[in-house]
């Protein structure tokens, strides 16, 4: 990446970075975890199994808890959600589970269920206990592309049935968003590649690294040679903003920015701004704001075109943003970014023009015509990610689309026989937890065409 000369490395130094990004939600010990569990009703038709995309069964697990069989709460979970682990960690709780949680009618505080989950995955985790075996062989082969959440969870339960999978991934490392798309201090000890390695560890999964769809294989090459095909293809490309300046350095997705940050061995050596602005609403813009702000950015400002109320991110994610210091300001719209002159510093980010903006009288946005200049050395983007299909380009069959995304059926099939497909790249949530029940449901209906 080009930058201006106020976006520098090494803002802060080793002991503040590393404070900085230290894991921000430590773990229960087990005192707590036992006090914790015992909050819990375990209610019949409990409402947070209703509220999980997963289907865990949160009452029996807390159970296991609260009877010190640590063991089994984690085979209850995993068995629904083999990365239960990272959901404890990353998933929007706040707004599923814990939310539907009985306790927030009489105390305004709902149980920790992520805080309990994550103690109870945890604990297998760190003994190295493999809770899954592999069935007997089928002798039947399935290609998984994307070993992301979706083709991961997919791959794991394929395999569990007996049978054999390979995964094609067009980086470098597996795991998809939650090796590259999540804040660096939600993912503390490298927890997204000991998960990868957890699942691999039941044996009968291939991955190949740098085996990109449409480039290094095709589409009706794996439709040939296996006997069932899952895309988990994820999002490959970010909406632009469309106005003037974007082209500028110093501006950039918030995507690339999270990704470098979660790659870099030392934080110390990603450039940051000395003002950054990031612009838009969801949990991406969020992580890019924080992080900012936590590699030593002196002013951070987030901008959404809407209202608190309309921004995708949680009421928990927006919270966090404050206690770092983030700036948020609603209601308005990039008009343009400016520049300073080509003869002084350089076609580098000066500041960026925003529009104030309301709802007319039909609901729908529109600007007020009033005008505001934020100063930017750095400019993040966040306002959406999409599938561009290229990968099928050249295909003889095409698949069908619902909109930029994979058309799929209740059982996750394709238009086309013999292909399923899951995770961001279909439409519904775009959740990790929602990635992994997409993968599994996949796979479940994989094993049962091929036993037909």
């Amino acid at each position: 990446m080009t930058t201006g000369s106020d976006i520098v490395a090494e803002r802060l130094g080793a002991d503040r970075i590393a404070e900085e990004f230290a894991e921000i939600h430590p773990p229960l010990d087990r005192r707590t975890a036992l006090i914790e569990s015992s909050r819990c009703y375990f209610c019949y038709d409990a409402p947070c199994i209703e509220a999980c995309p997963t289907g865990i069964d949160i009452p029996a697990f807390i159970k296991g808890i609260a009877t010190d069989n640590v063991k089994g709460a984690a085979q209850a979970i995993l068995s629904a959600n083999i990365m239960g682990g990272m959901c404890a960690r990353v998933c929007p709780v706040e707004e599923l589970c814990e939310d539907a949680c009985v306790r927030n009618h009489q105390e305004e505080k709902p149980v920790a269920i992520s805080a309990l989950q994550r103690y109870a995955t945890d604990h297998v985790f760190l003994r190295g206990e493999q809770l899954f075996s592999r069935a007997p062989s089928t002798g039947k082969r399935i290609a998984v592309v994307g070993a992301g959440p979706a083709g991961l969870a997919c791959a794991h339960r394929l395999a569990m049935l007996g049978h054999d999978v390979v995964v094609f991934e067009a980086k470098a490392k597996g795991g998809g968003l939650n090796e590259y798309g999540l804040a660096a201090y939600k993912m503390a000890d490298d927890f997204a590649q000991a998960e990868l390695a957890y699942i691999l560890e039941i044996g009968g999964i291939e991955i190949h690294t740098g085996m990109a769809l449409g480039r290094d294989i095709s589409l009706s090459e794996l439709r040939r040679d296996y006997d069932a095909v899952f895309l988990g293809l994820g999002h490959n490309a970010v909406n632009a903003l469309g106005c003037d300046g974007e082209a500028l350095a110093g501006v950039e997705s918030a995507v690339d920015f999270i990704a470098r940050l979660r790659q870099a061995p030392d934080k110390r050596t990603v450039p940051v701004g000395r003002r950054v602005v990031v612009i838009g609403g969801g949990n991406t813009a969020i992580d890019a704001a924080t992080q900012a702000k936590r590699l030593g950015a002196e002013e951070v400002t987030l901008v959404y075109r809407r209202g608190a109320e309309q921004m995708s991110a949680t009421w928990k994610e927006q919270d966090w943003t404050q206690v770092n210091g983030v700036t948020v300001r609603h209601w308005a719209q990039p008009r343009r970014i400016l520049g300073w002159p080509a003869n002084g510093r350089g076609p580098s980010v000066k500041e960026v023009e925003f529009e104030h903006t309301q709802l007319d009288v039909q609901g729908r946005l529109t600007g007020t015509g009033d005008r505001f200049t934020v100063l930017a050395d750095q400019v993040f983007t966040a306002i959406g990610q999409y599938l561009v299909p290229s990968a099928f380009a050249n295909e003889a069959e095409t698949l069908d689309m619902a909109g930029n995304r994979i058309a799929v059926n209740e059982e996750r099939q394709t238009s086309l026989s013999g292909v399923w497909a899951g995770g961001d790249c279909v439409p519904g949530q775009d959740l990790t937890v929602s990635a992994v029940q997409d993968g599994k449901l996949a796979a479940l209906s994989i094993d049962r065409a091929l036993r037909r």
